[in-house]
């Protein structure tokens, strides 16, 4: 259990307060198009994000949600005054439908169908469309300022959000204390993050860099907190100047003596309410400001230009440094995912006593995991929104079980449990694909297909340099050939206690031109999803390292994978034929370190049972 000080993250089940039901109430829509007319506005674009562009959000941000009932973690929203539209992802496709009064929303593709496209449809030459520039990237505003352009309409920036203006009981702002992320934890002080970076930024004559990322601005300064679901996140804003110094922008009342003793004078405590000012004040001198085009607000920029300050535009400068773990941050993860496989070995077992009973549901499933994980030690809460689906909820890339959606977990299918915790140590997310009773031949022929990929990455080796996205194909090789595919990521960076997701480093189909380097953690979860039928992915965490016992003729140095996750992989739904010699020996040595890792964690039947689980394919 965790002790009497640590922070327990919110829920996202818990901040839901003001949200309302799904789909919303149309009137919220007529409101405010009411409140659009009343400003001269012919309509509003209103992404899913806030102004931390962080992908968990506080309940006052979740303006997308109030609005339409769509709860997914990507989407965009188009207001005109005889339209709208809400643009998902490939992962959103039937929950959109699902929550969102499509009559009032029409669903597109924003890959497909994107904003610009219903821009060009929706309005005519002199509209005024306004948007928030607190929740826009530089970038992705000039798209849709050149679409406006072509039809001769104009974006305009507005100072307040038009839907707050009609969110009459909207929850307040977060005010959860902040507390320190100790050295034993970092294994770098803030001190020497600050100094490293501002000598970047000094080099490159840069002042100062603007760092707008929740997760970016923890990880400088050592410290965590608990404003938004899932995520150890503080909101709040830093000014990092090239000699070291910070003003950290933040409610001063969250911020106790011990975290002011721990980042010392260097660091000026600051209210939130005077960042907007304060890089006004940044180009009084002619300074030259390093901002993340793609990473941070609109209004960013137009506060720099506006003081007359250059713009050096640049990404985060936290973003590669965090991405790189440290030999503390590792050793961190690989106690983590100790702790959380001594969890997974207890629930697994539960799962294969309880299910076949048919007695369970998806929802009693997640209690469960949730329950077990709160009985290990450091444990702050999960790290996202437990996924359990069971046949044909599994198919449903990311599915939140629901009160509506739960479904009785009885033999005849799979289910897949996406997981992950947050220890004070790490960071875990995990899948596992379980049969609930015996499988069919198909199940077992995808999932061990799906396997095959996931092996490839566990076992890749590559040249230094190498980018995730050259890597993808070798998960998907053996799915391909079959003529199926999955319309997912095959890996995401995961963070240190902090971000579930994060960047830059991924595995996927979409070019990436950052390079994966030694201490880079992400996940290798390759999948396959039968609409309506069953859903398969097994995703473990591997670390970056570099290989050892490389070739006396390489030319280059060379890197490989530690795979940091520890639980079985279902054995039942192995089609043993199916996979080569070499395949069959990763699983029997992955399985008998699982064995050796967790067996001293856990005590019988669930010892009895994890012997079982990790015997080699062929027992």
């Amino acid at each position: 259990m965790p002790g009497p000080d640590a922070t327990i993250l919110p829920q996202e089940s818990a901040m839901s307060d003001g949200l309302g039901v799904m789909p919303a109430p149309a009137e919220r829509l007529t409101h405010l198009r009411e409140e659009l007319r009343a400003r001269r506005l012919d309509g509003f674009l209103a992404p899913r994000t806030d102004a931390f562009m962080g992908e968990y959000m506080p309940a006052c941000a979740e303006r997308v949600q109030w609005l339409t009932g769509f709860a997914g973690s990507a989407g965009f929203v188009g207001v005109a005054m005889e339209s709208a539209a809400i643009f998902v992802d490939g992962r959103y496709t039937l929950q959109v439908r699902d929550q969102v009064d499509v009559e009032a929303f029409v669903p597109r593709s924003i890959a497909d169908e994107p904003p610009t496209a219903w821009i060009a449809e929706s309005f005519e030459a002199g509209a005024r469309i306004g948007y928030d520039p607190w929740l826009h990237t530089r970038a992705g505003l000039k798209r849709l300022a050149d679409a406006a352009a072509e039809i001769g309409a104009e974006l305009i920036a507005l100072d307040d959000n038009p839907i707050d203006a009609v969110w009459t009981n909207r929850p307040a702002f977060p005010d959860a204390p902040v507390h320190a992320h100790g050295l034993e934890f970092a294994g770098e002080s803030s001190e020497d993050k600050r100094l490293r970076l501002g000598a970047d930024l000094a080099r490159r004559n840069i002042d100062a860099a603007v760092v707008t990322a929740s997760d970016s601005v923890a990880w400088l300064l050592n410290i965590r907190g608990a404003d938004v679901p899932n995520c150890p996140l503080a909101l709040s804003y830093v000014i990092l100047a090239s000699d070291g110094t910070v003003d950290w922008f933040i409610d001063p009342a969250k911020v106790d003596e011990t975290v002011r003793e721990a980042l010392g004078d260097a660091v000026a405590i600051r209210p939130l309410a005077e960042f907007a000012g304060a890089l006004e004040a940044l180009g009084t001198d002619g300074a030259r400001i390093q901002a993340d085009p793609t990473g941070s607000p609109v209004a960013v920029f137009d506060r720099l230009m506006a003081g007359g300050a250059e713009i050096a535009e640049r990404a985060d400068p936290c973003l590669l440094p965090k991405a790189r773990k440290n030999e503390i941050e590792v050793e961190g993860a690989r106690i983590a995912h100790r702790r959380d496989g001594a969890a997974l070995a207890a629930f697994l077992h539960w799962l294969d006593e309880t299910a076949p009973g048919g007695t369970i549901t998806e929802l009693d499933a997640i209690e469960k995991l949730h329950d077990l994980r709160t009985r290990g030690e450091r444990f702050h809460g999960p790290s996202f929104d437990t996924i359990a689906g069971y046949g044909g909820n599994g198919a449903i890339v990311h599915y939140r079980a629901s009160e509506e959606t739960n479904r009785r977990i009885e033999p005849g299918s799979l289910l897949l449990v996406d997981s992950g915790g947050q220890y004070d140590e790490g960071t875990t997310d995990v899948t596992r694909t379980i049969a609930i009773g015996m499988p069919s031949d198909e199940m077992s022929k995808r999932f061990t297909q799906v396997l095959k990929g996931h092996i490839a990455i566990a076992t890749a080796r590559f040249p230094t340099g190498v980018t995730g996205s050259q890597l993808d194909p070798f998960a998907r090789a053996a799915l391909w050939a079959d003529g199926v595919d999955y319309d997912h990521g095959t890996g995401h960076g995961v963070g240190s206690f902090l971000n579930v997701h994060e960047g830059p480093q991924r595995i996927s189909k979409g070019h990436s031109t950052t390079a994966l380097e030694m201490g880079m953690i992400v996940s290798n979860e390759p999948g396959y999803y039968k609409t309506d039928g069953f859903g398969i992915r097994i995703e473990n965490l591997v670390v970056v390292y570099p290989v050892i016992d490389i070739p006396a003729d390489a030319e280059k140095d060379l890197l490989g994978f530690e795979t940091l996750t520890l639980a079985p992989i279902d054995r039942r739904l192995i089609d043993p034929a199916l996979l080569s010699a070499a395949e069959r020996q990763w699983l029997d040595d992955y399985h008998a370190r699982v064995l050796e890792e967790i067996r001293p964690m856990v005590e019988d039947p669930v010892r009895d049972w994890l012997e079982r689980a990790c015997a080699p394919l062929d027992a």
